[in-house]
C-alpha cells in the first residue's frame, strides 16, 4: 500500500506496477504532480478513482493529506539482482517498520545494491513504505523472517560481511568493500553474537564519549556515505 504522495511518486518512478489508485481531490493532484514531479505528468493519477472524503478516510488508520493511496505489485526478488559494485546493508531484526522506510531511503539515495532485513517486521509494510517514501522501489529489498546464516551464503556471493558494531575498528573508507554486506544491529543490543561472529570484519562509527548508540536508520546513513564519499 503506498499512502501519500512522495510514495505513490517514486513507485512510479522506478517503474511499479500500479494495480489500483483512489483520490479524494483530483485537482490538488494534479497541482501537486506539476510542482513536484513535472516528469510524471498525465501519468501519475491518469487512471486514479475519484471517491468522496467520507470513503477516502476509511482506507487508512491515517488518511495521507496529500489525498492520494495506491496498491501496488511487491516486486519479485532474486538474490542475484543485487549489484557487486556496492554495499549491500542488512538489518538484524529492526524494531520499527519506520526506521526501515528510512533505513531504506537513505540507502536508495547513496547508492547501495540493496537492503534485507530478518525479524518479525515486513519492510514492505505500508508505514514502511511511508517512511522511504516509495524509494523500497529506487533498489532490491529483501525480507527473511527467520534467517539461518546458512542462508546468508545465498546473498554472499562473494561479499565480505562486516558487522558495525562498537568493538569494531574505527570507520574508515578502506574498512567497507564496494561489494560487503553491512551489518546494523538494533539501537538497544546491537548485533546477535551469531551474527558477530560470522563476520569477516568489524567497525564502529566514532562518537562522543557519553553517546552510547545512534538511530538506526542514521547509523546506516553514516557507514553508507562513508563509503560513498571515500
Amino acid at each position: 500500500m503506498l499512502e501519500g504522495f512522495h510514495p505513490f511518486k517514486h513507485a512510479l518512478r522506478f517503474g511499479a506496477t500500479i494495480l489500483e489508485s483512489v483520490t479524494r481531490d483530483p485537482e490538488r493532484l494534479n497541482d501537486l504532480t506539476g510542482s513536484l514531479a513535472p516528469d510524471l505528468a498525465g501519468i501519475l493519477g491518469a487512471g486514479a478513482v475519484s471517491v468522496p472524503d467520507s470513503v477516502f478516510r476509511q482506507l487508512s488508520p491515517v488518511p495521507p493529506s496529500t489525498g492520494i493511496i495506491a496498491l501496488a505489485k511487491r516486486p519479485v526478488l532474486n538474490p542475484g539482482s543485487f549489484s557487486l559494485s556496492a554495499p549491500l546493508a542488512l538489518l538484524e531484526n529492526p524494531r520499527s517498520h519506520g526506521n526501515i522506510g528510512a533505513a531504506v531511503r537513505v540507502a536508495a539515495a547513496a547508492g547501495a545494491a540493496g537492503l534485507v532485513t530478518t525479524g518479525e517486521h515486513d519492510p514492505w509494510h505500508p508505514s514502511a513504505l511511508v517512511g522511504s517514501a516509495g524509494l523500497h522501489f529506487a533498489l532490491p529489498v529483501a525480507w527473511l523472517p527467520e534467517i539461518d546464516l546458512d542462508e546468508l551464503p545465498t546473498y554472499m556471493a562473494g561479499r565480505k560481511l562486516v558487522a558495525v558494531d562498537p568493538e569494531g575498528e574505527q570507520l574508515d573508507r578502506k574498512g567497507i568493500p564496494d561489494g560487503a554486506i553491512l551489518a546494523f544491529g538494533t539501537e538497544r543490543d546491537g548485533l546477535t553474537r551469531e551474527l558477530l561472529a560470522a563476520a569477516h570484519t568489524r567497525i564502529a562509527i566514532p562518537m562522543e564519549p557519553g553517546v552510547s548508540s545512534l538511530n538506526l536508520a542514521t547509523a546506516v546513513a553514516v557507514v553508507l556515505y562513508a563509503w560513498r564519499l571515500g
